[in-house]
């Protein structure tokens, strides 16, 4: 089999690379090593950028977006007993968030590929590249029980962080950068209406939380836990009581409670790939880089990968300019990092860091009061979490 792009991976960053690609009337095929009803359940992050939702938008993939996304103009700072709003509207140019789950974007997204017969090979596991210094890469992989090739000029690697694409690059040819954060997010899906119009990040002695929601009906909960802490340590009722105590205010705020129907623990860590190519291999999404999901990050970050990416092949294939293929890493890392120290800025000044280390608290609350009343500190935060422009980074 043969093609102008062999994407590897069906997450929401090889899914709208293939979406972008088409449209473009550049020839793609999408492997994905899961089933389609996996890639479409699993639960992921839920916030969408202003410019996530705008490229969905303007590509017509974003109907059902549209028509069931709640839209946010603000989040709440909470902390000392008592809520502080983030006026997005008023400090980012009347952006905002969406609310809207991956698992429903990766949903509209292969719709949209197959109604307009494009190709996902689902249950396709890419399993060795090669070639890929030369003119004409090779995917390796396995599907229908048997090896088979897919042969292309570029390879978009979209497979995550622990897929087959980054570990094809040669020893020696890629630097990393990493950071292992001292705890863990607890998350709960709950059959309860939200108990606020707006995302709650809330500091507490006894640890971060977070309220948030997928839909009218189903609230998205996180709790502050030990890095290697025993999921069988929290019962419903535990949870329940954690979340209440950290989301407690002076004025008697009450958390809506419901039947938990999915909970899990992910670690926090930080991780970039230097170069995100490698001959004609280009790396998007999750397989360069990870961040901490207190920033709400890692859906838009391949999201604007794989914008910059789709406007290189375009040119590339269109007049055979390889100037935005040559600066696509740049292009992108500029972005990862300003991605990386928002998400790192927001995490340190939220996490309980270390219990035992009273002047790292007094530190973060001074620094949590000060964006709350700076002008200037409100709009850093309100403008990097609605997500800045792929021209102004």
């Amino acid at each position: 089999m043969e093609t102008q792009v062999g994407i590897v991976g069906a997450g929401p960053a090889g899914l709208l690379l293939a979406h972008l690609l088409q449209r473009a009337g550049v020839d793609c095929v999408v492997l994905e090593a899961r089933t389609r009803d996996y890639v479409e359940q699993r639960v992921r992050a839920g916030v969408l950028e202003q410019g996530t939702v705008d490229v969905l938008t303007e590509t017509g993939a974003a109907g059902r977006l549209r028509r069931e996304g709640m839209v946010h103009h603000g989040i709440e700072l909470r902390f000392g007993g008592a809520g502080h709003r983030i006026d997005f509207s008023r400090l980012a140019g009347g952006r905002a968030i969406t609310v809207y789950g991956q698992q429903e974007v990766v949903k509209d997204l292969i719709a949209a590929r197959l109604e307009a017969g494009g190709t996902i090979h689902f249950e396709a596991e890419a399993i060795e590249l090669g070639d890929l210094e030369g003119g004409r890469p090779r995917i390796s992989y396995r599907a229908g029980g048997g090896e088979q090739q897919l042969r292309c000029a570029v390879v978009a690697g979209c497979d995550g962080s622990h897929g087959v694409c980054r570990d094809a690059i040669q020893a020696g040819a890629l630097t990393r950068y990493e950071r292992d954060y001292p705890f863990a997010w607890l998350g709960i899906l709950a059959r309860a209406r939200p108990s606020s119009e707006e995302l709650i990040y809330a500091h507490h002695d006894r640890g971060f939380a977070l309220h948030s929601m997928r839909t009218p009906d189903v609230t998205r909960n996180y709790l502050q836990v030990a890095p290697d802490e025993d999921l069988e340590r929290w019962p419903d009722e535990r949870i329940w009581q954690e979340l209440q105590a950290r989301m407690a205010t002076d004025d008697g705020f009450e958390l809506a409670e419901g039947e938990i129907f999915d909970k899990g623990i992910t670690p926090m860590r930080s991780f970039v790939a230097e170069p995100m190519r490698f001959g004609r291999l280009f790396l998007a999404g999750d397989a360069a880089h990870i961040v901490p999901p207190t920033g709400a990050k890692g859906l838009n970050l391949a999201v604007a990968d794989v914008r910059v990416l789709a406007r290189a092949l375009q040119a590339f294939f269109a007049d055979g300019d390889e100037r935005g293929l040559d600066g696509y890493s740049d292009r992108c890392l500029r972005r990862v990092w300003r991605v990386q120290h928002f998400s790192w800025w927001m995490t340190s000044m939220l996490h309980r860091m270390d219990a035992d280390d009273p002047f790292e608290a007094k530190l973060q609350r001074s620094q949590l009061e000060y964006v709350c009343r700076s002008h200037a500190a409100a709009t850093t935060l309100a403008e990097n979490y609605v997500g800045l422009e792929l021209e102004d980074v």
